[in-house]
């Protein structure tokens, strides 16, 4: 059987992203390089044959996907319309939210005697991680992994459901869960995720009723 061939995009740059700030569930507009990353996304997908659009239904995601659908004559002719939902939102950092990046993974990294995301990377999984920021949240509202995980399955179930074997969907998400999907579906650790997806790249996934394969991570050119 054919799988469903996800093509997963970073959403373009943000005001947070300029700023170093956390941004899960939070949001701030593109910047006008942000705009620029989803234009050229777009020139790359350009000719793909979408049969369905998803994105996360934050604002910097629903615009990102915007961009890249109307660069896209297949989008365009068939009139497929943009699906957000909630299941492809970033990772909820409660109280880090809108925080300085280098004080939050200080914080996080405090009970480890580390102070930098790639310190932490270099001995956790990305969902130990998440269990991490949970514990070091006062309010103790930051995701923890077995939500995360509920609802990105819940979200890659919708696509299987609402696709055929060969399609091509576009999903529009975020730099956390691009990196959490490839952690753990490159069962050959091919992929290196303690880089972060860059702003408008394009990771590629097989998805079929009982697995998701990783063919690509991180492309800006030669899908």
């Amino acid at each position: 059987m054919q799988p469903i061939n996800v093509y997963l995009v970073r959403h373009g740059q943000t005001i947070f992203n300029i700023y170093h700030r956390m941004q899960g569930w939070a949001n701030s507009p593109l910047t006008e390089k942000g705009v620029s990353d989803a234009q050229n996304a777009g020139k790359l997908l350009a000719n793909v044959d979408f049969k369905h659009v998803y994105s996360s239904d934050v604002m910097r995601a629903m615009q990102t996907a915007h961009v890249i659908m109307k660069a896209n004559q297949a989008i365009t002719v068939n009139k497929i319309e943009l699906n957000p939902t909630p299941f492809f939102r970033e990772a909820y950092y409660g109280y880090f939210e809108g925080e300085d990046i280098d004080v939050t993974w200080k914080m996080v990294g405090l009970s480890q005697g580390m102070l930098t995301l790639n310190e932490l990377l270099s001995k956790f999984s990305l969902d130990e991680i998440k269990t991490l920021m949970h514990e070091a949240d006062p309010s103790h509202r930051a995701e923890l992994p077995e939500h995360y995980w509920q609802r990105i399955n819940d979200g890659f179930n919708l696509i299987r459901q609402e696709s055929k074997p060969g399609d091509n969907v576009l999903l529009v998400s975020h730099s956390m869960t691009i990196r959490s999907i490839v952690e753990r579906f490159d069962t050959e650790h091919k992929f290196d995720v303690t880089k972060n997806p860059r702003n408008g790249s394009v990771t590629k996934l097989a998805v079929t009723p009982e697995n998701i394969k990783v063919k690509y991570y991180d492309h800006l050119d030669n899908i």
